[in-house]
């Protein structure tokens, strides 16, 4: 069955071809042989086109092929037989039923290509007779008639002929193969354009371009052409290569978000370079339209046309090329602040293309501000973000935890905002992890929505600053007042600055004084030899009798003894100091430098309260003796002189050792502490972050160091001043001295005033004392007398010695007090020199 069909088939074909041939008007009226060559070339040339199986590479569609012959046909200046064609072509795809055809496409595209071979072979110059005669064109036959045969002109009967022939197809051989026509190397830089070698134009590596081969023939101005147009194949080749190895090392190596996001831009507008490649190639297959029949049509797509066609490419990948040598060693916020600076650019082309490579670039920096300010987390597993995290302990966590990286930090973001932001993120986590508060989550969605935008991911975008702005003061604003609530409310950070004040800073009289009479006969002794839980609980006991009981339990929880390192001959007056336990999260503010610092100003002013306590005990001591002074009329005068002026001197040195620790302490509890604690408290109350708050605290705390001559400029003035303390101590005990040895005198003399029997009976009372080796009480009357005048000059001796010494460090101390940096030690000196005693005293003053 199937050989009878093809049989049939054959059949029609051989009656087709000859009508066709019977039908050519350049044939002879002679009928056509079947038997002859011409039969036979026709026949086997159609069974040739039937039984091709090329695919097409256009889609079947009947329309467009039409459009495509009528093109052709108006392009080669035939206009009227592109009218009749479309007329015909009407009328054939309008007829259907019976008798029509199914696949008319199918024959629309045998015909074209069929006048396509006819085309070729006519250039080629090619026999007629292969084609079917019906096709062949009227200028062939008339070549026949000239002489013409088979496409060759016969020269049998004019051998002069053969050699023009001869040197004409030399002529052709070596065009063909020396000169390469201009569609040809549009073909092939459309080729270089997509980083392709094409047939002619090839990359060179040691040119680093891609260049015409030198053994191609063309002009100079064609050859400068196809290298500027091969530019942009260099660049795409360049882009691509940084998309292609950023993929591949990712990953392995950490190209980062921002990386992938810029890669993934630069690949969108790859793509659509590709698509503008596309075009360009398939228009490159088309002829110029033309009018004119006798104007021979060129392929539309120039070298002159494609430079046209490539000027906006050209800039865009030069710009892409520029970036990719810009970002090919940065990563995240670097990277998105170098491409940012070539967005300022005057050129609305340009200035759109990078705000639409930027917004791509940087959604991933955008999404991480926004889950920083409003959820407190670091999505940065690249280390790309300005904000940097390290692990640390809850009480350094807002001094160490985070930071900014400025080399991260992008040239669209101030520093201002970056602290906001920097801020914000922390106060989140400060919530979280030290105060242990969730209520920061719906501060942060009312942050949000005062803001105009929203929590989900994707919100916010390049060439949004006022947005982002708007959202981080926003939530800076409403997350940092929430903190200090939690702050001031839950942790009472005001209650515990005070308690700091009156323990620490001695600012509670009552329970210090108390502190100090019962600590006191303990640290006299050896600092080795002191027990701290007996100290600990005279503190308790210091604390139930005075009115500190009434404070909060959980503030005089925290108030503990503390003993510093000591050495040998340390007493406990100079390793006795108290310190307060400030848990999280106040351990933020009160850190172990700052509680230094504390401890510090603890132990001044616990030397000065001591100095001034041993002053007030001398003053006991020499008080009740003003009123024993007829006790001594027995005495010599000489003797009794000698003590007057003794115990006049002393109480002399006495004042003035008081005026000067006096006002001292005046100055030290009003002036710098009374002061700095109410300037505290101002700032405190206008405080808007804890940012503000530490700052005014480390301001506070510095004013007490500074004022208190503990600053790092007042080293020499402040040991100065601890030498005068030591004086005045060692004063006290020459004072308690002095008046122990008076009344031993005149316990004596009073004795010797006595009668006999009141005087064994005194003995019996006071024989413990008489048996003391050195006492006065059991020697006779001159001896007696001799006694007390030997020890009232030495005593005398020690307190000139003192005075001296006194009055010379106390000048020293004034004298450097003026040439001080701050305003209130010059204050200092004036009261203490209120009435320029002092000035008038010392001429160096």
């Amino acid at each position: 069955m199937e050989e009878e069909d093809h049989q049939k088939v054959s059949d029609l074909i051989k009656e087709l071809v000859l009508r066709l041939l019977s039908q050519n008007p350049t044939s002879d009226s002679q009928p056509i042989d079947p038997n002859s060559t011409d039969f036979a070339n026709s026949l086997r040339y159609a069974f040739r086109i039937l039984s091709s199986r090329m695919t097409p590479s256009i889609a079947p569609d009947s329309a467009a092929i039409a459009e495509s012959i009528k093109r052709r046909l108006a392009t080669q200046g035939k206009s009227s037989e592109a009218l009749t064609f479309a007329d015909l072509y009407s009328k054939f795809a309008s007829k259907t039923g019976p008798g029509s055809v199914n696949n008319k496409w199918a024959v629309l595209y045998l015909l074209k290509i069929i006048a396509h071979d006819k085309n070729s072979a006519r250039t080629q110059l090619l026999d007629s007779s292969v084609l079917l005669p019906n096709l062949s064109d009227s200028r062939v036959s008339s070549r026949k008639q000239k002489g013409w045969e088979n496409g060759v002109l016969l020269v049998s009967k004019d051998p002069e002929n053969r050699r023009e022939i001869a040197f004409r197809e030399f002529v052709n051989f070596v065009k063909e193969e020396n000169e390469v026509r201009e569609e040809v190397l549009v073909r092939d830089v459309l080729y270089a354009c997509q980083g392709i070698d094409g047939k002619y134009v090839k990359f060179d590596k040691t040119a680093d371009g891609y260049v015409l081969s030198d053994l191609v023939k063309v002009p100079r101005a064609t050859r400068i052409m196809v290298r500027k147009l091969c530019e942009l194949g260099w660049l795409f080749r360049k882009v691509k290569g940084y998309i292609s190895e950023s993929m591949d090392r990712f990953p392995a190596e950490d190209v980062g978000t921002v990386g992938q996001a810029f890669c993934a831009a630069l690949q969108d507008e790859l793509s659509d370079y590709y698509k503008l490649l596309a075009v360009l190639e398939a228009q490159s297959m088309n002829p110029i339209p033309l009018v004119s029949e006798k104007v021979s049509s060129e392929n539309y797509l120039s070298l002159r046309r494609l430079s046209v066609w490539f000027a906006e490419p050209m800039v865009k990948m030069r710009l892409m090329a520029v970036l990719v040598d810009k970002c090919r060693v940065l990563r995240g916020g670097a990277m998105a602040g170098a491409i940012h600076l070539h967005a300022q650019h005057g050129d609305p082309l340009v200035h759109e293309f990078m705000r639409r490579l930027l917004r791509r670039v940087c959604s991933p920096l955008f999404e991480m501000v926004r889950s920083w300010v409003l959820e407190g987390e670091l999505e940065d597993i690249f280390a790309e973000f300005f904000v940097v995290g390290q692990p640390v302990k809850a009480e350094s966590l807002w001094r160490d935890g985070y930071r900014l990286h400025a080399g991260m930090l992008p040239s669209f973001i101030s520093q201002s905002l970056a602290q906001r932001i920097l801020r914000t993120g922390k106060s989140i986590n400060f919530l979280r992890v030290c105060c242990e508060d969730r209520g920061w989550a719906d501060t942060a969605t009312e942050a949000a929505a005062a803001a105009g935008t929203t929590t989900r991911r994707g919100s916010l975008g390049y060439g949004e600053t006022d947005a982002l702005e708007s959202l981080v003061d926003e939530a800076a604003k409403r997350i940092d007042k929430h903190l200090l609530d939690v702050i001031h409310i839950q942790y009472k950070f005001k209650e515990h600055c005070l308690a700091i004040k009156r323990y620490l800073l001695l600012g509670q009289g009552d329970f210090v004084q108390y502190l100090m009479d019962i600590v006191g006969p303990e640290l006299s002794e050896p600092a080795n030899t002191i027990s701290t839980f007996k100290l600990a609980g005279l503190l308790e006991t210091a604390i139930r009798s005075s009115n500190a009981q009434y404070d909060d339990p959980d503030i005089l929880d925290r108030l503990r003894v503390k003993m510093m390192p000591h050495g040998t001959g340390d007493r406990g007056w100079d390793v006795f100091s108290l310190e307060y336990d400030a848990r999280v999260p106040l351990d933020t503010v009160f850190t172990e430098s700052v509680m230094a610092r504390y401890l510090k100003i603890f132990n001044f002013l616990w030397k000065l309260r001591r100095v001034e306590h041993g002053l007030i005990g001398a003053w006991k001591t020499m008080k009740p003796n003003c009123i024993t002074s007829h006790s001594f009329t027995k005495l010599q005068q000489a003797v009794k002189l000698q003590l007057l002026s003794t115990l006049r001197r002393c109480q002399v040195l006495w004042v003035d050792m008081n005026h000067f620790v006096t006002n001292l302490q005046y100055y030290i509890m009003f002036e710098v502490l009374e002061v700095s604690w109410s300037n505290f408290l101002s700032e405190m109350e206008v405080a808007k972050d804890l940012d503000d708050l530490l700052a005014a605290h480390e301001k506070y705390l510095h004013s007490i160091v500074e004022k208190s001559l503990l600053g790092e400029r007042s080293q020499t003035l402040c040991k100065s001043l601890f030498v005068l303390f030591d004086l005045i101590l060692r004063f006290r005990s020459h004072a308690d001295r002095l008046y122990e040895g008076i009344h031993e005198l005149q316990a004596r003399t009073m004795e010797s005033s006595l009668p006999s029997r009141d005087k064994s009976k005194s003995r019996r009372q006071l024989g413990d004392k008489s048996s003391d080796p050195g006492s006065w009480i059991g020697e006779g009357r001159k001896a007696l007398t001799q006694r007390a005048g030997e020890f009232l000059r030495n005593m005398g001796l020690d307190l000139d010695a003192i005075a001296k010494e006194y009055s010379s460090l106390l000048e020293g101390f004034i004298s450097q007090l003026p040439v001080q940096q701050h305003v209130d030690l010059k204050f200092l000196l004036f009261r203490l020199d209120f009435t320029e005693f002092y000035t008038r005293s010392g001429p160096s003053l």
